[in-house]
């Protein structure tokens, strides 16, 4: 038994690899080959009678050990300069209006058909406006580099924001003074506990010389943010900072005690984990997909009640990327259609209190918003690629 549970993992994160590996001349996100190939494994196992384990309660652990990296390895890629101010301006700001205004917006709608609490309706809501980095960020590797720096900027940030916005949310049932006091207050001792842990790790980063010290570092960072979660802290602001931090050391040479942790040696150490970050989220993402796949009904794609819906906020989310991408100025092909929702997605829903949760916003709902976003990327991207060949000819 065991061996075949190792040949079945083998194979279905190779296959997983290929898919990675041809995503770029496909098209096709990665992610929905995983969703149906999961989809797919379900079936297999129910046509031969094949009985598992409840696997579900792997899902969260997956997904956040996922957002982990995916926020590391995007932190690790940021340049933190003076000539790249303007893009992160715009990037911060075409993150956060776009969520905030859209969550709201749906908010509204889901109360005035299902009469429940704004509150309530508003945790419902963001999961569906974040846009995801491990979807949109191994997608457009073949852009140019500004398109594809943005991306990364934009889809690491609505992450971050998105994650930030829903736990206020969530956690706070009444807001006033005292509750917007005291997340200040998390948000200046997150920051507290960053700048010192990013040194302390940074420090075991450079000096540790035994031939094993990458997984300890990842895992410490891991530790921290679940500690810091435990405590109602915005923990991924740490991984965000640590991320910046060391990725940007050629920025902060010229400081005095920067100079202790000898940046040109630690340089190094940093491409090595970078490395292995990239991987790890590679791993994690793959597994989590083929997961949430394998716990996908076929009545929940194919659910009739939620697909109107589905397509209405489809249409809503690309439209207000429109007005969004006119207003900045940056281009509209192919940015336009480089709004899917994954990892976060799926995540945040499954984070929502079973208390809060409402009818409308389902598992059906969830996937056919993830699928329907991730197909007008794929046709996007398909038809950018043909115009820049038709321009080249």
């Amino acid at each position: 038994m065991s061996t075949a549970i190792i040949i079945t993992l083998c194979v279905l994160v190779l296959i997983a690899y290929a898919f990675d590996l041809t995503s770029s001349k496909t098209k096709i996100p990665s992610e929905i080959l995983l969703l149906l190939l999961g989809w797919v494994l379900n079936q297999l196992t129910t046509y031969f009678r094949i009985t598992l384990p409840d696997l579900s309660p792997a899902l969260p652990v997956l997904g956040t050990v996922g957002l982990i990296l995916i926020v590391l390895e995007g932190s690790l890629e940021l340049e933190l300069n003076r000539s790249k101010s303007t893009l992160i301006t715009k990037s911060f700001f075409t993150a956060l209006i776009p969520l905030v205004v859209m969550a709201i917006g749906l908010a509204c709608i889901f109360q005035y058909f299902g009469h429940s609490d704004f509150r309530i309706n508003l945790v419902n809501a963001i999961p569906i406006c974040v846009i995801s980095s491990a979807i949109a960020i191994p997608s457009v590797k073949g852009l140019s580099r500004p398109n594809k720096e943005f991306v990364i900027y934009e889809s690491s940030l609505s992450d971050i924001i998105g994650v930030l916005f829903f736990n206020f949310m969530a956690l706070n049932h009444y807001f006033g003074f005292y509750t917007f006091g005291e997340f200040s207050l998390q948000v200046i001792l997150i920051i507290v506990v960053s700048f010192f842990a990013t040194l302390g790790l940074a420090f075991l980063l450079n000096r540790i010389d035994h031939h094993i010290k990458f997984v300890p570092i990842i895992l410490l960072i891991i530790l921290i943010y679940a500690v810091s979660k435990i405590y109602h802290l915005p923990s991924l602001l740490f991984i965000l900072f640590f991320g910046l931090f060391i990725g940007n050391l050629d920025e902060l040479k010229n400081v005095s005690w920067i100079q202790k942790l000898k940046p040109e040696e630690l340089n190094k150490e940093v491409e090595k984990l970078k490395d292995l970050t990239i991987e790890g989220a590679f791993l994690i993402r793959s597994i989590f997909f083929i997961l949430f796949g394998y716990l996908i009904n076929t009545s929940e794609i194919l659910n009739p009640d939620t697909f109107v819906w589905s397509i209405c906020i489809t249409a809503g989310i690309f439209i207000l990327r429109t007005i969004q991408l006119v207003i900045f100025k940056l281009p509209l092909s192919p940015l336009l259609f480089i709004a899917p929702r994954g990892l976060i997605t799926i995540l945040l829903f499954l984070s929502i209190d079973p208390l809060d949760a409402i009818p409308l916003v389902n598992n059906s709902l969830i996937i056919q918003v993830v699928g329907l976003t991730a197909m007008v990327m794929m046709i996007g991207m398909v038809t950018e690629k043909k115009s820049a060949v038709s321009s080249r000819q």
